[in-house]
């Protein structure tokens, strides 16, 4: 091809080379065996080019190797790199990997639980650890020239997202930050806001998946795929398979079994022989069949998405117990040599109490499940077995889509419906992604393949709509805390920390939705000066006459509504007087006329063996019309009070649903009271007619110039069209303000509340606010208020591990049953005290107005875990304390690493001899299946 170029060309073509030779990104290239995509390569260029980035791509695109390029930039310029993740089993994999290409020395770990080799110029850290960092004005921070966030749209997360934005934030001006993320609906707006506060920041969103995605339906024994291209009709349009359609309107449609009213005679039985067999066409298969199904079809390994934990392990038990096997002789030895030698760390005393065994046989025959619950050793040992492909099925919670680099060839949704900690809510089209997103790894697979097991009354358009759809946006759950307040405050000042909070992503989506109010508040504005002028008299100050006029209406409609309260009010103590027996006139509604009451309806209770109703309805007589109608009435049909015109005995033998005894009762009734006319209610005189401001009001309006104008009324019409936009103009304004500098007010009203327990005087932070600097976590106060108070002096090492919990612990769901088995003796006494403290600081945030439903303030302490923790640090075995904890032994881990970190904080904020206690509980903590840890 460059002999057909000239002398020209093929000079500026060489000179091209000889530039992207020079650059770093060249000999990067070359560390892969593959070539990079269009997006890694330009988000490379922009990064080489001194830019910030911001990449937003499918799952399994490969957007990390930006983050590797950032790495890689870092090391050439002599420079550091930090790379953050938001979880630690994904800190772990990046170390690993970035080990195995640059070498130990050069690579670190930091996570809460873990330090390797801490001072190397490449540190991978959760996000959490950069924060504490910055605040802390960390050494480490010298030489800082990249940061890469991974998985930056955990900034949407509503219980760890500030973290995200309180780093992009803080990060000095000359760190070039990185942000990967997955593809997001908002990636560009997200990208202005960096481009705010931290520079030139590149955007490049890659919708393009590098494995392509099929989706399916597997109803019976049929995989149907869930879109059919119609080739010949608009170039290749997607509709849903008219085949899942047929399907849904017969699982719809009502059997026809038997007598076929159309054709007034039995169905044949070739015709009902038909339909069942299509009807038996329709349903879902158990979790063996699917695996056994998707095998047979080679869309192993697969990964099952199940939205219980429970569900997950019971669909492993289901496989082994029918018998499935996925593994040959050499895989399951592959499988079992592999599995020792990640567990031998593990006390052989606790293997029995995990469920090894039973866990070891799923995987030597290539399943398993996959959960927060389980021990993070045995989930890494899956994820790796799973990887190798010596694991081909595994049941998972949606925790999985999160991160972890586990791609499979298919992804099974059983349901599209989950449990949102409140509610059975269905997916969202930005979960299915999530979801679906694993499916199909690069290199490996041509296809992808998502399977949605048939459901009754699933809707195949619906699906279609949430496989179609890529709205993922991203929303920030930005709140200042506690801790947050002092660090500013300490660093920056009350003025500079409230202007770096209004920087904030929240603030800035809450004021990109102000504008298009602003917009319509300016029309509005413009509309109120025309009006003011079509209403202007040439007799005086018509605004003014206007609002005399709209004064007198307002006063004469709030006393004719005090008016109707009271004749309501003694429309209802007329009605509470009535007794069976008592002929009344009904004054008004369908039923209006003679009446005989049957029960007078009295609120709450039993009256005459009839029951009664809610306070609220007010008496509701059941009653007897002269036209044989027993009717239960309401307050609506009695607007005046009603009077008992007479009486007459009801028959004890009187049955309501007998049309002869009502008949009876009836004639009685006219005969009795027929010729009785309705008491006339006397017209009561008007509260208006007595009220002074009202004549006050009238008085005003005749002395006025304009009451005398001829064009009056036709002013009087602009002057209420101008009344009714300013109105609306306001309300506006006052939305307005409601979104503006809202983190700003909240931190203002967080400062008040630690200026008052005298944390912060002004812009100086007391001793004590220096204390609560270094306490991290929902609870950060309530555990400074704990050491100012002493509450946990003179605690032992257990005692205090007990009581740190309840700082961090939380139920997955609430119980109010029973209430939770505590340690005695100080323990006890001092959990107590926590929960009091946890009292004053919430009627304190009452009174300032910090409302935890917005996510700010302090949670009540929970004690669930207290005695579990108490004796887990006493030594008790791991048996002894799951067996009366009855958690999950990944729970129980996940809660003792977060106890340990809390711990930890206790121990650098605590006077000597709770300090010491803190560490002693640490490391009485820190042992067992607890200490056991994959890395470092």
């Amino acid at each position: 091809m460059t002999e057909d170029m000239s002398p020209a060309e093929r000079y500026a073509a060489a000179k091209l080379r000889a530039a992207e030779q020079a650059t770093a990104l060249a000999p990067f290239r070359g560390l892969y065996d593959f070539d990079l995509d269009p997006f890694q390569v330009e988000a490379c260029q922009a990064l080489e080019a001194g830019k910030g980035v911001l990449v937003a791509a499918p799952t399994g695109s490969g957007k990390t190797i930006v983050g590797e390029f950032a790495v890689h930039l870092a090391l050439e310029q002599g420079r550091k790199c930090f790379y953050t993740t938001p979880i630690k089993a994904l800190s772990n994999q990046k170390y690993l990997d970035l080990v195995k290409r640059y070498g130990a020395d050069k690579v670190g770990l930091l996570t809460g639980d873990n330090s390797v080799n801490s001072e190397a110029p490449v540190i991978v850290m959760t996000t959490e650890v950069l924060r504490n960092m910055l605040y802390a004005g960390s050494q480490s921070l010298v030489g800082l020239g990249y940061v890469v966030m991974d998985e930056v749209h955990y900034l949407s997360d509503r219980f760890r997202g500030a973290v995200w934005e309180e780093v992009i934030i803080h990060l000095p001006e000359s760190v070039t930050l990185v942000s990967l993320s997955a593809t997001v609906s908002n990636a560009e707006e997200f990208g202005d806001w960096l481009d705010t506060v931290r520079g030139d920041t590149a955007v490049i969103v890659s919708e393009h998946r590098p494995v392509p995605l099929w989706q399916h339906v597997l109803a019976g024994r049929r995989i149907y795929d869930l879109f059919e291209e119609r080739d010949g009709q608009g170039g290749g349009r997607r509709e849903v398979n008219p085949d899942l359609e047929r399907l849904s309107r017969m699982e719809n449609s009502r059997p026809t079994f038997g007598r076929d009213k159309r054709r007034g005679r039995n169905m044949r039985e070739a015709d009902r022989e038909r339909e069942r067999r299509q009807r038996a066409r329709i349903w879902t298969p158990s979790r063996p069949e699917v695996i056994d199904r998707l095998d047979n079809e080679g869309l192993l390994p697969a990964i099952t998405f199940i939205f219980s934990r429970a569900g997950c392990e019971a669909a492993v038990q289901q496989c082994l117990y029918s018998g499935l096997r996925l593994n040959d002789a050499e895989g399951r030895e592959q499988v079992r040599r592999i599995v020792e030698a990640r567990t031998a760390g593990i006390p052989d005393d606790d293997l029995h109490v995990l469920g090894y065994f039973e866990w070891l046989e799923g995987l030597e025959r290539g399943i398993a499940a996959h959960h927060a619950g389980m021990l993070p050793t045995f989930k890494e040992v899956v994820e790796e077995l799973f990887t190798k492909g010596l694991v081909k099925a595994v049941f998972a919670t949606e925790t999985l889509a999160l991160g972890i680099n586990m791609p499979a060839r298919s992804v099974v949704l059983e349901k599209l419906v989950k449990w949102n900690g409140e509610q059975h809510a269905d997916i969202t089209p930005g979960e299915y992604t999530q979801l679906t997103g694993r499916a199909g790894r690069r290199g490996i697979d041509v296809e992808g393949h998502a399977v949605v097991l048939w459901q009754r009354g699933m809707n195949p358009g619906a699906l279609a709509g949430l496989a179609g759809t890529r709205t993922y946006p991203l929303r920030s759950s930005f709140k200042p805390s506690y801790n947050m307040a002092v660090n500013l405050v300490s660093q920056f000042g009350r003025h500079r920390s409230r202007e770096l909070l209004e920087m904030s992503f929240a603030q800035f989506q809450a004021d990109k939705s102000v504008v298009g109010i602003s917009r319509q508040v300016q029309k509005n504005e413009e509309g109120l000066a025309g009006y003011r002028g079509s209403m202007t008299c040439h007799l005086g100050d018509f605004e003014e006459y206007s609002r005399l006029r709209r004064e007198l209406k307002d006063r004469e409609t709030e006393l004719a509504k005090q008016g109707a309260a009271q004749r309501r009010v003694a429309a209802a103590a007329a009605l509470e007087k009535l007794r069976p027996g008592d002929v009344i006139h009904v004054p008004t509604g369908k039923y209006a006329g003679l009446a005989l009451v049957l029960d007078p309806g009295m609120p709450s209770g039993r009256t005459n063996g009839h029951r009664g109703f809610d306070a609220q309805d007010g008496p509701r007589p059941l009653v007897l019309t002269a036209e044989r109608q027993v009717k239960r009435l309401g307050a609506i049909d009695f607007p005046v009070p009603v009077a008992a015109l007479d009486r007459m005995r009801i028959p004890k033998s009187f049955n309501a649903r007998s049309p002869q005894s009502r008949r009876d009762l009836a004639s009685a009734l006219r005969t009795k009271a027929g010729h009785i006319p309705p008491s006339r209610q006397r017209k009561q005189r008007s509260g208006a007619a007595d009220d002074r401001e009202i004549s006050r009001l009238r008085t005003a309006i005749r002395a006025h110039p304009c009451h005398g104008c001829a064009e009056r009324e036709d002013h009087a019409r602009w002057a209420e069209r101008y009344h009714r936009l300013q109105r609306d103009t306001r309300q506006l304004e006052r939305r307005i303000e409601g979104r503006t500098n809202t983190i700003a007010r909240t931190f203002d009203r967080i400062c008040a509340l630690l200026t008052q327990l005298d944390y912060l005087e002004g812009d100086t932070v007391t001793d004590e606010g220096r204390r609560l600097a270094r306490l991290y976590g929902e609870l950060d106060l309530l555990a400074s208020e704990c050491l100012r108070e002493g509450v946990w002096e003179g605690l032992g090492p257990a005692e205090l591990a007990a009581c740190a919990s309840a700082l961090v612990y939380e139920a997955r769901q609430a119980d109010d049953a029973a209430a939770p088995k505590l340690p005695s003796g100080k323990a006890q006494a001092a959990l107590g005290e926590m929960v009091r403290i946890w009292g004053r600081l919430d009627a304190l945030e009452d009174d300032h107005g910090i409302s935890q439903t917005e996510g700010v303030g302090q949670r009540e302490p929970d004690l669930g875990f207290a005695w579990a923790a108490y004796r887990w640090a006493s030594g008790f075995s791991l048996d002894e304390v799951l067996r009366e904890a009855e958690m999950p032994a990944g729970d129980f881990v996940r809660w003792c690493k977060q106890l340990i970190d809390v711990l930890g904080q206790i121990a650098a904020a605590a006077p000597p001899g709770v300090a010491r206690a803190a560490r002693q509980a640490v490391e009485g903590v820190l042992r067992g299946v607890v200490a056991y840890s994959s890395v470092g």
